[in-house]
């Protein structure tokens, strides 16, 4: 069974019926009911489809953080091979909340690095629900430097709320972190390309995301802070997320007519979540064709960079 959203409650209804009937029959508790249950899965796929045919922004970001949606180490544990992780900003510590090292991606060498949020309470905790920390970005910093140093390319995968907002991360210069490793992005003379596979959020998230090619998921959102957040700043009441999120236009669809991101990779019926390796697929196919295109072009990819961000909005 699913973790069923509110506006799914239509398709939980009639999958919950489905699994009813399908352990009758199975204890044999029920005969011929083959019909039946044909009939409601019709039922529950179009209700599926109605319900995701015209989602709002608000139904994206609740999509976007399903707790059954693939994470950062199911994209990596799929899509790449020999990953060797890196850990340490060789200056404080740890931090679980990015992941990041060397792999072959088809044969070839690549640079990872990506948000993790954890699956269960446990790896939550260990990862800080993908909130990292200046060490995190730091971190980051280092990957990147290493594989300019290589000329290897980089992939970054974007999973979270945002930086984590503790004291102690402030102390330890969680700003000035944020700021090097956007900057570091920028810099990076090899060709770099990121996804946001589920939330991209605040300089959390474009911290690894000035990328060449920057893509999302269907249902994925990006956005300068989090819809709640936006709703307690403009109108005191972080009950009006909802109000908040169609105005901030943090859809995938509303960030490619803004020029935010390159293209969208569609998500099966029902969310990632509903097909995870369909989705990892579609992503990591998405990648190679963007790292294929630019092993085709002799570019100058700081340049390729600096003006992809500067057009942003220009023609708004």
């Amino acid at each position: 069974m699913y973790n069923y959203l509110d506006f799914e409650k239509p398709v939980a209804d009639l999958e919950g019926k489905i699994l009813e009937l399908k352990k009758l029959s199975e204890n044999g508790e029920a005969v011929n009911v083959a019909d039946e249950i044909a009939r409601l899965e019709k039922r529950s796929r179009d209700a599926l489809r109605d319900a995701y045919k015209a989602l709002t922004p608000w139904q994206k970001a609740q999509v976007a953080r399903h707790p059954d949606r693939p994470h950062c180490l199911d994209y990596v544990g799929a899509l790449f091979s020999d990953f060797t992780p890196l850990a340490g900003d060789r200056g404080f510590g740890e931090d679980n909340a990015i992941i990041g090292g060397f792999a072959r991606f088809r044969g070839e060498p690549i640079a990872v690095i990506g948000q993790e949020k954890g699956s269960d309470t446990k790896s939550r905790l260990k990862h800080n629900f993908g909130m990292a920390k200046p060490e995190g970005y730091r971190k980051a910093v280092r990957i990147m430097e290493l594989a300019d140093r290589f000329g290897v390319p980089l992939v970054t995968l974007v999973d979270t709320a945002g930086a984590y907002p503790g004291i102690n991360a402030e102390e330890r210069g969680q700003a000035e972190a944020i700021a090097r490793s956007t900057s570091t992005s920028l810099g990076l003379k090899i060709p770099s390309v990121s996804v946001v596979i589920g939330e991209g959020g605040s300089g959390g998230a474009i911290a690894i995301a000035t990328a060449n090619r920057v893509y999302m998921l269907e249902h994925a959102i990006y956005s300068v802070i989090s819809p709640e957040g936006a709703a307690s700043i403009l109108w005191h009441d972080s009950t009006r997320a909802k109000d908040a999120a169609t105005n901030m236009k943090i859809t995938a669809q509303d960030l490619l007519d803004l020029k935010v991101i390159d293209g969208i990779i569609q998500e099966p019926l029902g969310g990632a979540h509903r097909a995870p390796e369909a989705v990892i697929g579609a992503t990591g196919d998405q990648i190679a064709k963007a790292l294929g295109e630019f092993s085709a072009q002799n570019m100058d990819f700081r340049e390729q960079r600096r003006e992809k961000y500067l057009a942003i909005g220009r023609s708004l």
